[in-house]
């Protein structure tokens, strides 16, 4: 496992996260696992 840090573009704000994944997981899927974990932060729960 590696930690990979990541800057995302969401919403008009740019926001690091840390993504942890195997040695051999392609450039674009940590960027679209540092998308939705930045996406399920600011999103709002419905009830």
């Amino acid at each position: 496992m590696i930690q990979v840090n990541v800057t995302v573009d969401y919403e008009g704000q740019f926001y690091q996260t840390n993504v942890l994944t195997s040695r051999d997981t392609e450039p674009d899927e940590i960027l679209q696992l540092a998308f939705s974990q930045i996406k399920r932060q600011w999103e709002v729960p419905e009830n």
